[in-house]
């Protein structure tokens, strides 16, 4: 797990929210995962971050998979699978993380769900 995913995890806890499932399995057939899951709700979050490793043989940064454009697009087909199926997807990066904004987001989207 990632520095950006343990800190939401402990905002998750401080607030008393209920406890997310994490790395979640929730299409039938796909191996994708969502970082936390809300199952009951439908609530699906997941941090995004820059990974880079080195630097490829021209000097550019070697980019991690999700933000390489073909990596863009299978992020980009999980979520309209997971939407198509019913979930609501949060993307949040370390500036929502850190500011306390994503774990207002996930309970904001929470309170909608129970109101449905």
């Amino acid at each position: 797990m990632s520095k950006l995913e343990e800190t939401l995890a402990l905002h998750i806890r401080a607030l008393k929210l209920p406890e997310p499932v994490r790395e979640y399995r929730f299409h039938p057939v796909r191996r994708w995962r969502f970082d936390f899951a809300w199952p009951n709700y439908r609530i699906a979050a997941e941090v995004e971050g820059i990974t880079c490793y080195g630097r490829n043989k021209n000097s550019t940064l070697k980019l991690g998979r999700h933000q390489t454009a073909k990596g863009i697009s299978a992020d980009m087909e999980k979520y309209a699978e997971a939407m198509a199926l019913g979930w609501s997807v949060f993307r949040c990066d370390a500036k929502l993380i850190n500011s306390g904004r994503a774990v207002e987001v996930i309970t904001q989207m929470m309170k909608l769900r129970e109101a449905a």
